[in-house]
């Protein structure tokens, strides 16, 4: 089998971790949106989510400081939109209002659900000693909505430089899990 180099800066491709989320935040009156492909599931119950957060977004602050946020999980329907937060700054915009996504509020933290998107998940920070090294946030799920009259949601996964791949065909293998 013939091999060849792979450049690391293109790993990342290789090992996306799950669909694009959307994290809002909340903090000093103002709600922002961020699109983020960078999380991982670390635990099953209570749900631990890690996940990084550049110190350069302008939700890491309000992250750090409320120690609260909502992962939002879209579907293919809102490409556009996650694109679009993925490429803009919360400290010029309101994402909200430029990409037309409707805020809901959240039955557990102060930031907002973003309704449009398939699922929501209510976090708080539970671990943040990756934080000042890493920008590694430990999050756990506190409360999590899904749409059910959506089945068999397409998400969008990350590729890197721009591409991304949608979920598509489900299909089931023998497993002990439950």
């Amino acid at each position: 089998m013939a091999r060849r180099s792979f450049p690391l800066s293109k790993v990342y491709g290789l090992l996306e971790p799950g669909p694009v989320v959307l994290l809002t935040t909340a903090h000093k009156g103002r709600a922002n949106v961020m699109a983020m492909s960078w999380h991982t599931m670390m635990e099953f119950e209570p749900p631990l989510v890690g996940c990084v957060v550049s110190g350069r977004d302008f939700s890491f602050d309000a992250l750090k400081a409320t120690r609260i946020c909502v992962l939002n999980i879209p579907t293919l329907e809102l490409a556009a939109q996650v694109v679009g937060c993925g490429n803009t700054s919360g400290r010029r915009v309101d994402k909200f209002k430029a990409f037309g996504l409707t805020p809901v509020p959240a039955s557990q933290v102060g930031a907002p659900l973003i309704a449009e998107c398939y699922a929501n998940l209510e976090c708080r920070v539970a671990d943040m000693r990756l934080v000042n090294r890493y920008n590694f946030f430990v999050l756990e799920v506190l409360k999590a909505w899904i749409d059910p009259s959506r089945k068999d949601p397409r998400t969008l996964h990350h590729r890197g430089r721009g591409r991304f791949m949608t979920a598509g065909e489900t299909i089931k293998l023998p497993s002990k899990m439950k």
